[in-house]
């Protein structure tokens, strides 16, 4: 099966989310053993490319939503916690009292 996204094939995984974000994952998560100096170059690369594409994030968990959802659907399955009921912080008279 071939994955396409924008009209490429994505060969991997890791192509995939690079061709669906449009920017590869290394930016934003960098690369063992890299410098402060390198470090400091992705970031300002990021930080260009966010005040560039301010949607970008909500791209980004789109995506990230949707492969879950494809991929691992079972991790969107959450029960939500009771609350406590009857259970009141005391009000600020009654804690200076």
């Amino acid at each position: 099966m071939k994955t396409i996204v924008a009209g490429h094939i994505a060969a991997s995984t890791e192509e995939f989310v690079e061709l669906a974000l449009g920017t590869p994952v290394e930016l934003w998560l960098g690369v063992e053993g890299e410098s402060e100096m390198e470090r400091a170059a992705r970031m300002d690369a990021a930080r260009d490319i966010l005040a560039d594409n301010p949607d970008l994030p909500d791209r980004v968990s789109r995506v990230a939503a949707e492969a879950i959802e494809a991929f691992a659907p079972e991790l969107f399955n959450v029960i939500p916690l009771p609350r406590p009921v009857g259970r009141r912080r005391p009000s600020r008279k009654a804690a200076a009292a």
